[in-house]
């Protein structure tokens, strides 16, 4: 994924986290950073789809990102949890979702020529749904391929809610 020649192009991410994991989606894709707030719970949902919320008369899915990647789902309650919410397309449509993480950082300004190709092994989440990684605070951020996030059938069952 590195780019060649003397790019010097930056793109802007909001900065997440789960457990000790930072992620990160474009920036250009979030429509709002909402606090925790009550879900409605939907029958017979997936594991990793906690309800719907409403945002400014809109029904939002909300998905666990925990449960999604495969981490071990927390009630805690935490001052620090907050509800992404994205508009990005799939499947031929914008797709309006919010994602549940542990905590917001920041937006962070990534060096495209510094982005290196996804590994095949040693993460405990599938690597398909990962576009890039990138170096930030010392450590490693995690961009999300968010159309490879979801299989089309969950995108038919999110599109069923809205």
């Amino acid at each position: 994924m590195k780019a060649t020649g003397t790019e010097s192009a930056t793109h802007s991410y909001v900065t997440l986290g789960i457990q000790q994991d930072v992620f990160a989606v474009n920036v250009t894709l979030v429509r709002e950073i909402l606090d925790c707030q009550p879900i409605a719970r939907l029958p017979h949902a997936p594991p990793y789809l906690l309800g719907i919320i409403d945002v400014r008369g809109l029904t939002v899915p909300v998905i666990d990102l925990r449960r999604k990647l495969g981490f071990a789902a927390t009630d805690e309650i935490s001052q620090t949890r907050r509800i992404l919410v994205l508009e990005f397309p799939a499947n031929g449509r914008q797709v309006v979702l919010g994602l549940l993480c542990d905590r917001v950082f920041d937006v962070a300004e990534l060096a495209t020529v510094a982005l290196e190709a996804a590994p095949d092994v040693g993460v405990a989440w599938k690597s398909e749904y990962i576009r890039a990684i990138g170096r930030w605070r010392n450590g490693f951020v995690i961009i999300f391929d968010l159309e490879r996030l979801f299989t089309s059938d969950e995108f038919a069952y999110l599109d069923g809610l809205t």
